[in-house]
């Protein structure tokens, strides 16, 4: 009789877990699918400043805080506002590796994951607590800034037409690099988790997509404009490490959505201003 208790309860519980990934899949799936039509009907400086908001950082500590505590999400993220340099380094590890390599996407593609991997390894062997992790994110922001101001913004040229074959081929990418990142982190502890959960598993598969299908010139602009966007995922991860803890997962979240969506209307009205700021003419003395 308690042998029977005690299976079922181990039962619901692997039910509700296996529920809440299942959930954390479709709509990182449909994020990404999202930002691939934002991207075609908007275009790519748009999609790139989207595609640094903390659309999957949002997702996967809200699963994490509910699964593993509250504790260990707000021990985690602090590695994840560190794996901001380590997510930026993958991208322009991508857009050096497609200069080089043209139209090809497997060079670039692997190449980005290795500078990836690479960067985790030199983050983890620090011990940083939250402001010298907030520093890291915030010198990277600036420093990928600097380093994607020669890239010229690109629209998209002729349209593939959006068919559902083309849909799936799409929804397949995002999970199978969602699977391979959210499992791999699954294994290890909080350290692991939040630089593992830095990986990009929004804008590597929208980049994958879009250089399929239109070349690397959109992908290019994607990328120079997504350290912008970051801002808004760095004040949301600072606040899930502050604020978790003291109000929960569920309230923790509504915090730092809040805190999110002040920056993002901070970089919106700065963008505003940048873009319709007049040029000025050069010098002629």
């Amino acid at each position: 009789m308690r042998l029977g208790r005690v299976f079922k309860i181990r039962t619901c519980a692997y039910f509700v877990l296996d529920s809440l990934f299942i959930v954390q899949l479709l709509i990182s799936i449909g994020a990404v699918l999202c930002l691939s039509l934002i991207t075609e009907r908007a275009g790519p400086k748009l999609a790139g400043l989207i595609s640094g908001l903390p659309i999957g950082t949002a997702i996967i500590f809200f699963f994490i805080g509910l699964q593993d505590g509250a504790a260990f999400a707000s021990d985690a993220v602090i590695y994840n506002l560190a794996g901001l340099a380590a997510m930026q380094f993958m991208l322009f590890v991508y857009y050096r590796a497609s200069m080089a390599f043209g139209k090809s996407l497997l060079a670039p593609a692997v190449l980005s994951v290795i500078g990836y991997l690479l960067a985790v390894l030199l983050l983890q062997a620090f011990a940083l607590d939250r402001l010298e992790a907030v520093l890291v994110a915030l010198l990277s922001i600036f420093l990928f800034t600097y380093l994607f101001r020669e890239i010229r913004d690109s629209g998209i040229g002729e349209q593939v037409r959006v068919r559902p074959a083309v849909l799936l081929g799409r929804a397949v990418i995002a999970a199978a690099i969602i699977l391979a990142v959210t499992g791999t982190a699954a294994l290890v502890g909080p350290k692991w988790s939040g630089l593992f959960s830095a990986f990009p598993t929004n804008v590597f598969p929208l980049i994958l997509i879009i250089h399929h299908a239109y070349g690397v010139k959109p992908v290019h602009t994607i990328i120079r404009n997504f350290p912008t966007g970051l801002a808004a995922t760095l004040a949301y991860s600072l606040t899930v490490s502050l604020a978790y803890q003291p109000y929960g997962v569920y309230w923790g979240t509504v915090t730092a959505y809040a805190a999110a969506f002040l920056v993002c209307v901070l970089i919106y009205l700065l963008q505003k201003r940048k873009d319709s700021s007049p040029n000025l003419p050069a010098d002629s003395s």
